[in-house]
């Protein structure tokens, strides 16, 4: 996709400084800018390669002060340039996924139904009963199970898998080898002391506006439904087990897991490398640091650390005590020592 520097500025409701009419076919960092490439400033640390890219435009704030005598490239002047930047990585990003069409070796069940304007790509497999919306994007090698539906303008990127009996909402992203409903981690010890599977007959529910990174694994619950709410985003390498919910618009970071049957609440930040016990309610607007280990209820609005997580600002306190433990050690030998030589006098 290729923007004039002017056509930019209109989609920014920005002003040009320089030639408009110069074309803009890629984004790129500000140290980085090649021709044809739009970049952005935002941060002073950054000002120096203002003066010195390469790229044939900069987005940079109205309020930025700058030394225009030394700068070669075109400019375009919005009120917020991280903003502004964002937005046309946004536009570039929907421009590589305007595409439509059903390839030849893709495999769609006479009882499925796609909607306008979709792409199917190869060796993609839609099963019986399957309801797919308008403008979704399936890319090659996907599978799609039985009964199955996806809202519009939803994108499943390369080897996404989606087992029978869910509900993908409208506007998601589905990075590549994310399973969603696979088994839930359900089994019963016998009389063998050997275990026995519980079956997994639940679903999946994702509502609109949700995105799952790579290799992120969401369970099909045992009963009922396992259910991610509206706006939810997770990074890559994700656990998320049977029958848990992840409240509206929370964000949780790579390598975390979540326990069965645990709910948690709108709002949450959570860190990389968290582990979550089953069965917890997680407040809302909570924030669990990277690495901890939650094992009991967390309240709403509560900022936590550690494994056992507790309050952050404990944690800090006790931290300062941790790191003086090798000193502490060290002095109580040595009051021990001195004790010894007293009593032996």
């Amino acid at each position: 996709m290729v923007y004039s520097i002017e056509k930019i500025a209109k989609i920014l409701k920005g002003k040009v400084v320089g030639d408009g009419n110069i074309n803009i076919n890629m984004l790129s960092k500000i140290e980085e800018g090649t021709k044809g490439s739009l970049s952005f400033l935002a941060n002073n640390k950054y000002e120096e390669f203002l003066y010195v890219t390469k790229a044939s435009a900069v987005i940079i704030a109205s309020d930025f002060n700058i030394d225009y005598s030394r700068i070669s490239t075109n400019l375009i002047i919005v009120d917020d340039a991280y903003q502004g930047f964002a937005t046309m990585l946004q536009t570039f990003s929907e421009s590589r996924n305007n595409i439509e069409g059903v390839h030849k070796y893709s495999s769609i069940e006479e009882s499925a139904y796609v909607g306008k304007k979709c792409y199917v790509g190869s060796n993609v497999y839609i099963s019986e009963n399957v309801v797919i919306g308008d403008n979704v994007k399936i890319y090659p090698n996907c599978f799609i199970g039985k009964n199955t539906s996806i809202g519009d303008n939803t994108i499943l990127y390369a080897g996404v898998k989606i087992y029978d009996h869910c509900v993908i909402g409208k506007n998601c992203m589905i990075q590549s080898g994310a399973i969603i409903g696979g088994d839930g981690f359900g089994f019963a010890p016998n009389a063998e002391n050997e275990y026995t599977k519980v079956a997994q007959i639940g679903s999946v529910i994702m509502e609109d506006n949700v995105e799952i990174g790579a290799n992120t694994t969401i369970d099909r619950a045992t009963m009922g439904s396992t259910i991610i709410r509206q706006g939810v985003k997770l990074d890559n390498l994700i656990q998320i087990a049977h029958n848990v919910e992840i409240g509206k618009h929370t964000v949780i970071a790579a390598q975390s897991g979540v326990a069965g049957s645990t709910k948690i609440g709108e709002n949450c930040m959570i860190g990389g490398q968290v582990g979550i016990v089953g069965h917890l309610k997680i407040g809302n607007n909570v924030k669990i640091a990277a690495q901890s280990g939650i094992q009991s209820d967390i309240n709403d609005n509560e900022i936590v650390q550690g494994s056992p997580a507790f309050s952050i600002s404990d944690y800090k306190r006790a931290y300062v005590y941790f790191k003086q433990l090798p000193k502490l050690n060290s002095l109580v030998n040595r009051i021990e020592k001195e004790l010894k030589n007293i009593l032996n006098k």
